[in-house]
Formats: structure tokens, C-alpha cells, sequence
């Protein structure tokens, strides 16, 4: 079987750590359940920034300092997914899982960040966000309370809703098309959207270096490096299902 986007098609991606991992940034969770010797739980849910928030404040820093490096750009499947916003009529949602900034960097606007934004920092009473692009530490605080307040990372922690759902339901409810670039398929709500795109009648392709969790839900499989994939998808280029045994 073999896809192409058509004219006139209104659009929603979604993407996940995948997407990102290509351009050099780690995956969130390694196979032993630890993210670089560290407990998730310890350091990504509000009882960790309670109980240690230095622990907190250093994790995030390696990861802003990482993703400021001169070593993380974005890959073709960013630049594509940019250029195809800019140069068509058609409208294209970009809702991502990741918390970099690598889909702005390509050129993409108005990205619908789910689980926060690593560039950004927010107070913890009035929940203002502030832009971030150097560490946070305990003596920084925000300008927006008096007595001012303990800033934390712009980031959805474990038992934390994430961002955008409004959003995201009312663009899956007018798309044509849904696609899911780079995601496990095992995280929800995001794991979810598949479904309530079929609830829709959309059709539903999934991008991705192997078939994920929920791969069986979707009517396209294009199987690869989304770096490769993409582009071929958004220049209309018919490409190929990869056949299941």
C-alpha cells in the first residue's frame, strides 16, 4: 500500500522523541527505566521538586546545556515538517512531546508544546512564564509575586496534566489527516489521539523507526528514519507502507 498527502488537506502531527533523538537529543527513558543514572521519579514529578529541587534544577540544566550546544540542530524531518507549513495552503498542527525547541529552530510556528518547553521556566504561585536559556538555581525568582517567588522548569511533570488538550481535541476535530511522527505510542493522552482521530473518520498514518505500542490502530505504517520518511511525505512523494507479517 503506499500514501500521499493531497491538496487542500488540513493536518495534524504529532511528535515524539523519535523526531528529536535523530538530531542528538536523548530519548526520555533508557530500556532499565533510569534517565542518565537517575530515577524518573526523582527528578520529573512535583514531589521530587519539592523534597530536592537542586537535584531538580541540575537535571534540567544539563538538558537546556545540551540542547544549547553547537552539536543539536534540527534534522530534515523538522525542516521539512517547516517548510511545508510555510510554502502550502494547507493547514499543518504541530503538536509535539518534546520539551526542545528544534521544530521553532526549523521555521515551524505556533507548535502546541504538550509537555512544556525546556527554553522556558514558570513561577510556582502565579504560573507566568518566563524565557529560560540558562540554569535555573534556587535563588532565582520570579518578577511577577511579591514576596517574589522560587521559579521551576516550564516542564508537565509525572501526575501533571499536560498543556494544550482544548486545543489539540478542537484541531484533531477539523483535520483530514493525522499523523504521528517518532512516538512510543505508550505514553497517554498523547498515546490516545489515534483514537479519537478514527473516532473522527481521519485517516491516521504513523512515522517511525519500528511499529509502536499502538501501531495495529493505524491505517498507514511508513517504517524508517523520520528524517528520510518526512520529507518524502511533505513533498507530496508517494511513499511505500512497510508490509506486516
Amino acid at each position: 500500500m503506499s500514501f500521499a498527502l493531497k491538496q487542500s488537506q488540513n493536518i495534524v502531527v504529532l511528535t515524539g522523541a523519535g523526531i528529536s533523538a535523530e538530531s542528538g537529543i536523548a530519548t526520555f527513558r533508557a530500556a532499565d527505566g533510569l534517565w542518565e543514572n537517575n530515577r524518573i521519579e526523582d527528578v520529573a514529578s512535583p514531589d521530587a521538586f519539592k523534597r530536592n529541587p537542586t537535584v531538580v534544577y541540575q537535571f534540567y540544566n544539563l538538558r537546556r546545556q545540551q540542547l544549547l550546544s553547537q552539536e543539536i540542530m534540527p534534522n530534515m524531518a523538522h525542516i521539512a515538517l517547516a517548510n511545508y507549513q510555510r510554502q502550502t495552503k494547507n493547514k499543518l498542527t504541530i503538536i509535539t512531546q518534546n520539551i526542545d525547541n528544534l521544530h521553532e529552530r526549523a521555521g515551524s510556528e505556533n507548535v502546541l508544546h504538550m509537555h512544556g518547553e525546556l527554553l522556558k521556566s514558570r513561577c510556582v504561585y502565579s504560573d507566568k512564564i518566563y524565557q529560560c536559556n540558562a540554569d535555573l538555581t534556587l535563588e532565582d525568582r520570579c518578577s511577577c509575586c511579591q514576596p517574589q517567588a522560587a521559579l521551576r522548569p516550564h516542564v508537565v511533570w509525572f501526575g501533571e496534566q499536560p498543556l494544550y488538550l482544548p486545543e489539540i481535541e478542537l484541531a484533531l476535530q477539523q483535520a483530514d489527516v493525522f499523523i504521528a511522527i517518532g512516538t512510543s505510542g505508550n505514553v497517554y493522552p498523547a498515546a490516545g489521539f489515534v483514537n479519537l482521530a478514527k473516532q473522527m473518520g481521519i485517516t491516521t498514518v504513523e512515522v517511525n523507526i519500528e511499529p509502536g505500542d499502538n501501531a495495529d490502530l493505524f491505517d498507514v505504517s511508513l517504517i524508517g528514519k523520520a528524517s528520510e520518511v518526512v520529507p518524502l511525505l511533505f513533498q507530496r512523494d508517494t511513499v511505500s507502507q512497510q508490509s506486516r507479517n
